[in-house]
């Protein structure tokens, strides 16, 4: 790996680049070219940031991937129970963060393959890693009381009536829910720090990292989701970072989405971005955790870059071009 430092002064500069789970996952539903296209767009952006002389950590949701596997211990669990020559003893089912980590490693395993094969083909020193990444969240964090964020299938009525879960009813029908809680702390990031020096391309942080609480003397996974875009600014915070990209299906903010008087945003002050947060004007269900989590790496490190765009666009809005960028 290239040991060489990128930056005036000698110092190192590190970029984080959050992309969504559905960027990685077949976008509709059997157009696995256009799933080819947004993966493609992703390597491109990564390899003109390290060319840029970025180090550059991945981030990367796993909502689509973390369902399927979801859905098919749910199968599996439905198959044995209906199976009357089976024992009379189901499989226990795997704790949601294992599921997590599962998926990072799935996920994780995919691009650095794709990546390193593009980094050798350009004669590129870096080489990928993979980081199944623990992040720390507390045990008495009020999001546990109130569980609210949707994971797996759609349940059947057997499945709501046996399993011991909280279940909400949504528009397709009832599915479990879990705490979304803040993330503390990141167990990993001295590590990932340590493999960014050494010039590796991380990948790290899937799905918002598994969650974990202290007990005792002991760490412990625990069933939640944290939000993937509040990790990665806690990671931008952690490594001090000088560039924090959220790559999106969208090239730039707007307000009044939808409207004839919609507005494309080029630049958003910190202000401008919690206030819309508050008002809805940036929604919970959308880009509201985006932007609440750029306005919060920005606070806390002024001197960062912190954009959004869409896959492809990273150094386009890095200069400008395109994209989003927020103001202190």
């Amino acid at each position: 790996m290239g040991s060489s430092e990128t930056s005036k002064g000698g110092r190192i500069r590190i970029a984080i680049y959050a992309i969504g789970g559905n960027a990685l996952s077949d976008p509709k539903g059997g157009d696995i070219e256009a799933q080819s296209l947004a993966l493609a767009k992703v390597l491109s952006d990564i390899v003109d940031l390290l060319e840029s002389g970025y180090r550059v950590v991945v981030t990367h949701g796993n909502g689509p991937q973390v369902g399927d596997l979801l859905m098919l211990e749910e199968r599996a669990t439905l198959n044995e129970s209906e199976d009357t020559s089976a024992s009379t003893s189901v499989r226990k089912r795997i704790g949601l963060d294992s599921w997590v980590a599962a998926t990072q490693g799935m996920i994780g395993h995919e691009l650095a393959l794709n990546l390193d094969s593009v980094l050798q083909r350009r004669a590129r020193p870096e080489r990928t890693a993979v980081v199944l990444t623990r992040v720390e969240v507390n045990p008495s964090d009020p999001a546990f009381d109130f569980p609210t964020k949707p994971v797996g299938p759609i349940l059947s009525d057997k499945a709501v009536m046996s399993e011991d879960w909280d279940i909400a009813a949504t528009v397709n029908g009832a599915r479990r829910v879990v705490a979304s809680p803040k993330p503390i702390s990141i167990l990993d990031s001295e590590l990932i720090h340590t493999l960014v020096r050494e010039g590796a391309v991380v990948f790290c942080g899937g799905g918002g990292g598994i969650p974990v609480i202290r007990k005792e003397s002991h760490w412990v996974g625990v069933p939640a989701v944290i939000d993937k875009d509040r990790l990665s600014a806690l990671l931008a915070i952690e490594l001090n970072a000088d560039l924090f990209v959220i790559s999106t299906a969208i090239d730039s903010l707007r307000i009044n989405f939808g409207q004839p008087n919609e507005e494309v945003l080029t630049q958003l002050s910190c202000q401008q971005a919690e206030a819309g947060v508050s008002s809805g004007e940036f929604p919970a269900g959308s880009m509201g955790p985006k932007v609440e989590a750029m306005a919060w790496a920005k606070i806390s490190l002024p001197e960062c870059k912190v954009l959004m765009c869409q896959p492809g666009d990273a150094m386009k809005a890095v200069r400008g071009i395109t994209g989003t960028t927020l103001q202190n």
